[in-house]
């Protein structure tokens, strides 16, 4: 093993997360198994660490907080004239600044003793620079001033806005501006925002993955289509290529994706807040979804009414997919081509890499709109959502013409009811939406577009088409048993989902009084109690079960309708690993105090 960089003991700069400030701390051990130092800061806060996160004090220009507002402090011996410093009066920047660092000023204001901490800025050339300039995602990129300082930026660049506290006093401090031939990642970096890692696979990973989803989703319409959709028939037969397109589906997939977007727009139901962006602004969301479930019901009442054939989506299922994939895939362009000139703070950071594909695939404007209207949001939870419990409609009906049924049978209305639960669960408590990944820190891209248009609509259906030519007969203890089953799922997942998105929006609501907490140093806490203090990721458990209960009437005579629960399990571990490796890195010694105290996983560690 190759000596410590860092001893016990010894005097380094930490790096406080959430910000480029480097504060003087001391080493308190290594642990091997996660390679990070244990370090405490002069307030008491004791921290993990990566070694990239942890400096020498040899290489630092220091300045120590002072009263004081003598002309000295404008400038440093090591600025270059490009890089002026401004002061104001703490009135006038707190103001303009407060958005953009409130987490920052959360953790920043815990203990009256940090304001004797040394802030530094590191000297090392500027090759290195690129690589430690780390901050956390709830840091702004920029923060307006005033119209002569506003003119002053445009002319001279990007700069990067830090704020500095001292007894009420606040300086702002610009650095040097990029070049603008710098990658975006870059940009990103100085701006006050790290890019995380590269998932997915990477660069490499992007591109596997935007040949394979649309291949693999072609392959489960093929194989289930099959008489026998055994894996002993695969590859299945190709058949030829006119058979793939349809104008007429086209047309179908168009005409419901516009309804969706006009009974979207309509002024009915809540406006609802997200959650605080990066640049300290909330956006203002129409949560009209089960609305919106209910017209789309009746407009399909009406169209049986009126002898529509609705066994059309049957019939032509894999025509339906198809122009469903071309719609995803030009909004994808679409969605690339105009974030081209969407500004600093619009930007994910997960989809900023500089690379073009990876950056197309995972999507890099944060909320696209066109005129107030969300598209990511809309995608997310109308078409592909409301077309599940379509197409599993259609799949009823279709099951009855095949079979020669006077009503569905009951493994067809199983999943039927258990799915349209689910969907209608979610449209209800479309708010809680809000606070999840994708609303929050996922791009808009080929990732999420073909998610919402074709890989929910399209696979997690499977079933119901299954049961068409595949029906499964059900006695009534397994029935009934199926139904418990699903019933303790999903009362797991809502309760769990209902606990966390109540504590992520408030967590000083009274109503959440009695949960327990454990703080972290970024100024957020962990819930240890209710669901979250039984399991891990309980909406997880939850998610699970449902998942197994929607496979069950299908029976054991295939594995392709198993297939959204092996999908789910890959998913769950790929999950769990991330948010490991997340949790670990951004709350340090307080998430392991979690893992001791929440000692239950969904999942084992497999990695």
């Amino acid at each position: 093993m190759p000596p410590l960089k860092y001893k016990t003991g010894d005097m380094v700069m930490g790096r406080w997360p959430g910000s480029s400030l480097y504060y003087e701390v001391k080493v308190l051990g290594y642990d091997a198994r996660s390679q990070l130092f244990t370090v405490i800061y002069k307030d008491g806060t004791e921290l993990e660490l990566k070694e990239q996160d942890i400096k020498s004090l040899v290489g630092f220009q220091t300045r120590t907080r002072s009263r004081s507002r003598s002309p000295g402090r404008r400038r440093s011996r090591s600025r270059s004239p490009a890089r002026t410093t401004r002061r104001s009066s703490s009135r006038t920047v707190a103001a303009s600044a407060a958005p953009a660092i409130a987490d920052s000023e959360t953790s920043s204001h815990k203990d009256p003793k940090q304001k004797n901490a040394l802030e530094t800025r590191s000297t090392e050339n500027s090759s290195n620079s690129k690589h430690e300039q780390k901050e956390e995602n709830n840091m702004a990129p920029r923060v307006g001033e005033n119209k002569g300082e506003a003119e002053s930026e445009r002319n001279q660049g990007r700069y990067n806005l830090r704020r500095r506290k001292d007894d009420g006093d606040v300086e702002t401090v610009y650095a040097k501006p990029e070049p603008k031939q710098e990658k975006e990642a870059t940009t990103l970096a100085a701006a006050g925002a790290t890019p995380p890692a590269l998932d997915f696979g990477g660069k490499l990973g992007a591109f596997f993955w935007l040949l394979f989803l649309p291949a693999w989703v072609l392959f489960l319409v093929l194989q289930v289509n099959q008489e026998d959709p055994s894996l002993t028939n695969f590859p299945p037969s190709f058949p030829p290529l006119e058979t793939f397109w349809d104008l007429q589906a086209l047309g179908f997939v168009l005409l419901w994706i516009l309804l969706q977007a006009l009974l979207y727009i309509l002024p009915v139901g809540k406006l609802s807040e997200g959650v605080p962006l990066r640049s300290g602004e909330t956006l203002r969301y129409r949560t009209n979804g089960f609305f919106g479930f209910a017209v789309s019901a009746a407009v399909v009442a009406a169209a049986m009414y009126i002898d529509v054939d609705l066994t059309y989506i049957h019939s032509h299922f894999l025509q339906l997919a198809v122009a469903s994939f071309l719609v995803s895939l030009l909004l994808s362009f679409y969605l690339f081509v105009r974030s081209g000139s969407a500004g600093l703070g619009e930007l994910a950071l997960g989809g900023n890499s500089g690379n073009v594909v990876y950056d197309f695939f995972k999507g890099r404007e944060l909320n696209p709109r066109i005129k107030g209207f969300d598209l990511k949001f809309f995608c997310e939870m109308r078409p592909g959502l409301i077309g599940w419990c379509l197409i599993n409609f259609a799949m009823a009906l279709a099951e009855m013409k095949q079979q020669g049924l006077q009503t569905p049978s009951s493994s067809m209305i199983l999943v039927n009811v258990f799915q349209l639960l689910y969907v209608v669960d979610g449209l209800w408590n479309e708010e809680a939406i809000l606070t999840t990944m994708d609303l929050m820190h996922d791009g808009f891209g080929f990732m999420l577009a073909f998610g919402d248009l074709v890989w929910v609509p399209f696979t997690y259906t499977l079933q119901a088409y299954y049961l068409v030519a595949h029906p499964n007969p059900l006695s009534l203890p397994a029935l009934s048993a199926i139904i418990v089953l699903k019933l303790v799922g999903f009362y797991i997942f809502r309760k769990s989902n209902s606990e966390k998105n109540a504590f992520r929006r408030n967590p000083s609501d009274p109503r959440l009084s009695h949960l327990k907490t454990i703080p972290t140093a970024t100024g957020k806490s962990l819930l240890v109690s209710g669901w979250w203090g039984v399991v891990r990721h309980p909406n997880y458990l939850g998610d699970l079960l449902m998942a197994l209960a929607w496979s069950l009437p299908c029976g054991f005579s295939h594995l392709l309708p198993w297939y959204y629960m092996i999908y789910f399990i890959i998913l769950l571990v790929h999950r769990d690993s991330r948010d490991m490796s997340d949790c670990r890195r951004k709350y340090g010694s307080a998430w392991d105090e979690y893992c001791r105290t929440v000692r239950y996983r969904i999942i084992p560690r497999v990695y």
